[in-house]
């Protein structure tokens, strides 16, 4: 009698987790999920409208506040009569996109939000003096680095990822995709903070060291030979930085928010804590200061290491050949992210792979690429703030019984 009230009891458990688990699925399936955007749907040229619309607009807004929101050592490179054509061109590229939109699909709004967003844009440009005495502050929020920057990169990569992606079924709006704008935002804004935070210290220390000498002497070597000797000692003391975030515990919970990103995109490269970006920008950007590269060699060097750290995070299929040995791809740089036990730290470098190959930490990788990225089972939070504060209260391996970061 008690083994058929058992046995009854066993098949009515099987019963209830049979009927959740169907029910799991069905909702599961019933639940909107974001997919890739094809071509001849109406929103990927909705997409674009509004972005384009939105630039045109920050510039309109960086034009009636130029003392606070443009950066200081950029004003003297902006001409206004290339400034208003290019405002036109984008403008332009705007309407057109959203005209596109309203053709392929007749139901979006993205259209008619870009329109929109273009007409105000319009209408507040009507109010911009036509002369302008632009006052030095103390402070300035870099916005017109954020609009051309976000522009150029976002004309660079979107087609690269759209066209020639490696997950094809990875999304752009994938679950965090708003928290790796947020990152990207907020670190092109305090540009201006940064580079006190970073120049600073190098002010103090390296300005009476009898220097002068070595520093005249760099700056008088050809451009192209000057240039690779920057990228090279910037990317010999941005290993040894990366390195050791990875190895002291402590550094790792703030280098671990970078790699808590599953879906690996040109924006996700921008997931980077505040105690991570200012630590690692020091490193490499102080012996630059030390040696005293000219000012020429070090705004194209900016420009590389800009297009070259996006570059990297990119979804992507180009392996761009016998190249990948000379310079750091997106192929090399996805394994540094792998979730792959044997692939932990690996491939630190950001412009020469040769340098992880003379210190011992080069992965193989052939032709293969990781099957996935991110932290594994390790559990993290989601959301910009919950990430900032995250670090300086627990270890993100502590639930997993990880102490040591290189295991993740």
């Amino acid at each position: 009698m008690l083994k058929n009230k058992q046995g009854a009891k066993n098949e009515m458990n099987e019963c209830f987790k049979s009927i959740l688990a169907y029910n799991c699925i069905e909702l599961s399936l019933k639940m909107p999920q974001n997919k890739r955007l094809k071509i001849g749907e109406g929103k990927i040229s909705g997409y674009i409208s509004i972005f384009l619309a939105i630039i045109c607009f920050g510039t309109t807004i960086c034009a009636y506040f130029p003392d606070y929101l443009t950066t200081t050592d950029f004003r003297e490179l902006y001409k206004p009569n290339y400034i208003k054509w290019a405002f036109l061109i984008v403008l332009a590229l705007s309407f057109g996109f959203a005209l596109t939109s309203f053709i392929l699909s007749k139901k979006t709004k993205l259209g008619f939000i870009a329109i929109l967003t273009i007409a105000v844009a319009i209408f507040l440009t009507s109010g911009i003096p036509s002369y302008q005495e632009i006052n030095s502050k103390s402070f300035t929020i870099g916005m017109d680095w954020l609009l051309l920057d976000i522009l150029v990169s976002a004309f660079i990569f979107i087609p690269m990822e759209l066209f020639l992606p490696k997950r094809l079924e990875q999304t752009k709006f994938h679950e965090e995709w708003r928290t790796d704008l947020v990152y990207f935002i907020i670190s092109h804004l305090l540009i201006q903070v940064t580079g006190v935070l970073i120049q600073l210290p190098a002010t103090i220390v390296f300005s009476n060291i009898g220097l002068t000498d070595f520093q005249e002497w760099v700056q008088g070597i050809w451009f192209i030979p000057q240039l690779f000797l920057a990228l090279l000692v910037s990317d010999l003391f941005q290993w040894t930085g990366h390195y050791v975030f990875h190895k002291i515990p402590y550094l790792w919970r703030f280098h671990s928010v970078h790699h808590s990103t599953k879906d690996i995109d040109w924006l996700a490269g921008s997931r980077t804590h505040f105690v991570d970006l200012i630590a690692v920008r020091a490193v490499s950007f102080l012996p630059l200061y030390v040696f005293g590269f000219s000012s020429s060699v070090f705004t194209t060097y900016i420009v590389i290491v800009s297009i070259q750290a996006v570059l990297a995070h990119a979804n992507t299929r180009i392996n761009f050949g016998f190249l990948r040995y000379v310079f750091v791809t997106p192929q090399y740089h996805h394994w540094h992210h792998s979730d792959d036990p044997k692939a932990y730290d690996k491939n630190f470098a950001i412009h020469f792979p040769f340098i992880d190959m003379m210190f011992g930490t080069y992965y193989p990788m052939g032709k293969t690429w990781p099957e996935s990225t991110g932290l594994g089972d390790v559990k993290f939070p989601k959301g910009f703030i919950r990430q900032f504060v995250f670090p300086f209260k627990k270890n993100p391996s502590e639930d997993n019984s990880v102490e040591n970061p290189s295991k993740r």
